[in-house]
């Protein structure tokens, strides 16, 4: 089994569904089956694959591939997984079916498939097959050559397929600039960085790069390359704000994986190659990125209070969660950094179903706005129970999966630096404000009758309004289901996070700070 090419195949499939989706074939008349199927399939091949990881080497690196791509430039197609790596591709492609089951009713008409569906799902299984990609990437060219590419899909799933055919189009080069701006930095810190090393047909292999002798000043340089393309990414205050955009006018399931999975890519890279390659640098900037990732905790929070529009809100939630991430990951403790790994996944968990759910109140009533709302609790129940329990996950409220991660980084970054944990704990508060508000405005009370500006606007009556079909909760209750289990027994996920922390601590030259004994069980 551990010469079998799992990630290559992993990557492989959802490519070949989306060629299936978008060449001149028979299956082009069957594109939500299609795309279910290569979907469920990718689900059912990446849980085989990670039966054979081995969680007692979870800090090394499995499933390993290494072929010569481009020798004279030393580019290798290079994969594997550590366990933090192989969380983020599970959550990767449990995320997509999910919303290839939403995508039924937000493309095209609910019998039979649209040209627009066929056309979109084929995007989102390309945009899969990236994901995986990115997650798996041993060679820094080929992980720049993914980070960037990502950019193609999502790009055309906001600009062709958002509500408003002007905005989202803005919202699209937004997205684009914004992330082509930070590719463009990297890629200069990539090239110099290949300089530095040893060179040869893989010069580019970040085991190749890891542990190199750099001149202080370049190393910052290198550093600040790397970082301002995640911080972008991310997103990380000051420079998130293509993400309310982007998110507000892409269609719900573009946000989820925009959000959910494609933002990670950021913290992940901080995690796996800033830290690593520039472990000094890391020690210099840590200071200056945890005030950073404070002030994105308290003005996400804060902004989203104040979002009148349902998608808007949800993408400065993000922004606030990022800052707990990427608090974690710079203060330097196992405890914090194996919370921050943790809870990128239980981030992508509860904002991927929250879009969701929002996508299904926005189509149904016509408009994002909270105004436009209330009441609805009685008459769709469903929707309203699971908008409550994704709503308490993303505040994370104990026995939820958030619960666990968020914890983590509170105590692991208050063993090194008390005065932020302590601010940042402010996050949590507000997060239970801006949460259970939005709640009470959407779905408490008694149902309000259409004004005439409303029914001018086209708005559908909230007393029509239907409740959630099967299809449309199949995309969320798989989402809740997973919070509670890890929620309760986080165990399986930590066992694959917790040895890479201590390994990144290592390559930082940072002693870890100790947490009580008691702390120490409550994340077991």
């Amino acid at each position: 089994m551990s010469h079998f090419p799992w990630l290559t195949v992993l990557i492989v499939l959802p490519l070949l569904g989306s060629l299936a989706l978008w060449l001149p074939t028979p299956l082009r008349g069957r594109a939500r089956e299609v795309a279910l199927t290569f979907a469920l399939l990718e689900v059912a091949l990446a849980v085989v694959a990670a039966a054979g990881f081995d969680t007692g080497r979870a800090s090394e690196q499995q499933l390993v591939e290494t072929h010569s791509w481009i020798a004279s430039f030393g580019v290798s197609y290079a994969v594997g997984v550590n366990g933090v790596g192989l969380v983020l591709v599970l959550m990767s492609v449990v995320l997509v079916p999910l919303v290839v089951l939403a995508a039924w009713r937000e493309q095209g008409s609910e019998h039979g498939a649209t040209d627009a569906l066929r056309r979109y799902l084929a995007l989102a299984l390309l945009l899969e097959a990236f994901m995986v990609a990115v997650f798996a990437a041993r060679d820094v060219f080929f992980f720049y050559v993914l980070f960037e590419a990502m950019l193609i899909p999502v790009y055309f799933m906001i600009g062709g397929f958002g509500a408003d055919q002007a905005r989202r189009r803005y919202a699209a080069v937004k997205f684009l600039l914004y992330s082509l701006a930070g590719g463009l930095i990297m890629l200069i810190g990539v090239i110099a960085l290949y300089l530095q090393g040893p060179g040869g047909a893989q010069g580019f292999l970040t085991d190749n790069l890891t542990g190199l002798t750099l001149d202080p000043t370049l190393e910052k340089w290198l550093f600040v390359s790397f970082f301002v393309a995640f911080a972008i990414k991310a997103p990380m205050f000051p420079v998130h704000t293509w993400l309310p955009d982007a998110a507000e006018q892409a269609p719900a399931g573009t946000s989820a994986l925009l959000v959910g999975v494609l933002d990670k890519v950021g913290t992940f890279g901080m995690l796996t190659l800033c830290l690593p390659l520039f472990p000094n640098a890391s020690r210099w900037a840590a200071p200056v990125i945890i005030v950073l990732a404070v002030i994105s905790i308290l003005y996400g929070a804060l902004l989203a209070i104040g979002q009148k529009n349902l998608f808007r809100l949800v993408a400065y939630t993000s922004v606030s969660h990022f800052g707990f991430i990427v608090l974690g990951i710079f203060a330097f403790t196992s405890t914090s950094i194996a919370g921050s790994s943790f809870y990128m996944v239980n981030h992508g968990l509860s904002t991927g179903g929250l879009f969701l759910l929002v996508g299904y109140l926005v189509a149904r009533r016509r408009s994002p706005d909270i105004a436009d709302f209330g009441g609805l609790q009685k008459r769709v129940p469903v929707l309203a129970g699971l908008f409550l329990v994704i709503g308490l996950s993303a505040l994370s409220l104990p026995g939820l999966s958030t619960f666990v991660s968020e914890f983590l980084v509170i105590v692991g970054s208050f063993a090194r630096h008390p005065a932020a944990a302590i601010v940042a704990t402010a996050g949590v508060v507000l997060a239970a404000i801006y949460i259970l508000w939005t709640y009470q405005r959407v779905f408490t009370g008694t149902l309000p009758a259409n004004t005439p500006a409303q029914d001018a606007r086209g708005l559908k009556p909230l007393d029509q309004l239907p409740d959630l079909r099967g299809f449309e909760r199949w995309a969320v209750v798989p989402l809740i289901a997973i919070m509670l289990v890890l929620g309760f027994w986080p165990a399986p996920a930590l066992d694959l996070v917790r040895q890479p922390a201590v390994t990144t601590l290592e390559q930082v030259a940072v002693q870890d700070m100790p947490v009580t004994t008691a702390t120490s069980e409550a994340g077991k």
